[in-house]
């Protein structure tokens, strides 16, 4: 069997935002509670590192401009058991 193809998520994010431009639609948004379920990986494995909470908030408004506290990535993370009962 074949290996899947893999690509960045900075590869799929100037696709999709090609394929937004060329079909005239907005950039999309998400509500905060999508976002923090997108970095729940991230968020797990820096925990895991003893990382707080506010200090993860701090690297995310540190690198974007998403405003979060630790008590919103609290509330709307999504455990291991959320994350990957999508695949099944």
């Amino acid at each position: 069997m074949s290996e899947s193809k893999k690509y960045s998520i900075e590869e799929a994010m100037k696709a999709q935002r090609s394929l937004r431009d060329a079909a005239g639609l907005e950039p999309e948004q998400f509500p905060l509670e999508a976002f923090v379920g997108m970095v729940s990986d991230e968020i797990e494995t820096l925990r895991k590192r003893d990382k707080t909470d506010e200090e993860i908030a701090s690297i995310i408004r540190n690198s974007s401009a998403i405003e979060i506290t630790a008590a919103e990535i609290a509330e709307n993370y999504a455990s291991p058991e959320e994350r990957h009962q999508h695949g099944e």
